[in-house]
């Protein structure tokens, strides 16, 4: 027998309509209406709470947990346009609110653009999670749809591991991101104040974070941060200008300090040490012992955590 093709085509799609059943579909309700009948949201059987319903926007409020800080007023005034024509398609993620009404899980943008759209209610799905699984939720869905500035992404990672005790590998599993990923990205947050400003408004990369973490100074990752804005500079540019400044810094400070040694330090000293800088990408200083014995210390520096990764490659 020969199947109808009409129940093919009623097959296709069954994905979204099996996690949001009976979603009213684009332009099923406008500003502050009810959603017709063929599209309202289905009566719980007597004694099942609801899960899916429209409810009054004034009900629900966003999370003190949001890991996403910011939110850009033009995104928000086009996503209010098309609610007003078209009604909320996604409906918003909440939790039960102790004091009564509802908290955002997912969903906080559409919840604010319904609010400029004038919308007095929006549909809603509630989900019966702890708040350490509601905070987990909100922050997947916001890296899913790269919402989040790399300041926000790594206060997020630091509160999961201050807050909820999470090592780093149990992180990177739940959000579906590698462990070097997330112990780069809290990194981040070493920055001074006033250049983890420039992260979150996006005039510096993640790329041009993590170069000017090789410098130690606030003082000076700030001035190079305010020189790569300036002079436009690429992440490999930003990552020439912390070498430079590094050699800089290097050289000012074995100018300044005594010396460790005899000026009279062998030749064979002195090629050995230039051998092993260039060998292992950073300063080595070997000082030769003067007490007749035949013996000396070596001291290796590591410029940052990614140069000391690959010192540790070489030593082991």
């Amino acid at each position: 027998m020969t199947p109808d093709p009409k129940d093919k085509k009623r097959g296709l799609g069954r994905g979204l309509g099996a996690l949001m059943p009976s979603m009213p579909g684009p332009g099923a309700a406008g500003p502050g209406a009810a959603p017709p009948a063929a599209t309202a949201a289905p009566v719980e059987p007597p004694g099942r709470p609801r899960t899916y319903f429209q409810a009054p926007i004034e009900d629900v409020y966003p999370s003190p947990d949001q890991p996403r800080r910011h939110f850009a007023e033009t995104e928000l005034d086009e996503l209010a346009q098309s609610i007003r024509a078209h009604g909320v398609i996604m409906p918003l993620i909440v939790r039960a609110r102790p004091d009564g009404g509802y908290l955002l899980i997912a969903g906080e943008r559409r919840w604010r653009a319904s609010q400029r759209a004038g919308l007095h209610e929006v549909p809603v799905v509630i989900q019966d999670v702890d708040p350490r699984e509601a905070f987990e939720r909100a922050l997947v869905e916001n890296l899913q749809r790269s919402d989040l500035n790399p300041i926000e992404e790594a206060a997020a990672y630091q509160r999961l591991f201050d807050e909820f005790g999470l090592t780093q590998e149990q992180v990177a599993e739940r959000v579906g991101k590698e462990r070097s990923t997330v112990a780069n990205a809290v990194r981040l947050l070493k920055l001074p104040t006033a250049v983890r400003a420039m992260v979150e408004d996006r005039r510096l990369s993640m790329g041009h974070a993590r170069a000017l973490l090789g410098l130690d100074e606030p003082a000076a990752i700030e001035t190079a941060a305010r020189a790569a804005i300036t002079k436009g500079l690429s992440v490999r540019a930003t990552e020439k200008l912390v070498r430079d400044a590094q050699d800089a810094n290097a050289r000012a400070a074995k100018t300044s300090r005594a010396p460790r040694a005899p000026a009279g330090k062998s030749a064979a000293a002195r090629d050995l040490e230039e051998r092993l800088t260039k060998a292992l990408g950073g300063p080595v200083e070997l000082v030769e012992d003067h007490d007749g014995k035949k013996s000396g210390t070596i001291t290796i520096r590591y410029l940052d955590l990614d140069h000391l990764d690959r010192l540790l490659e070489k030593l082991l």
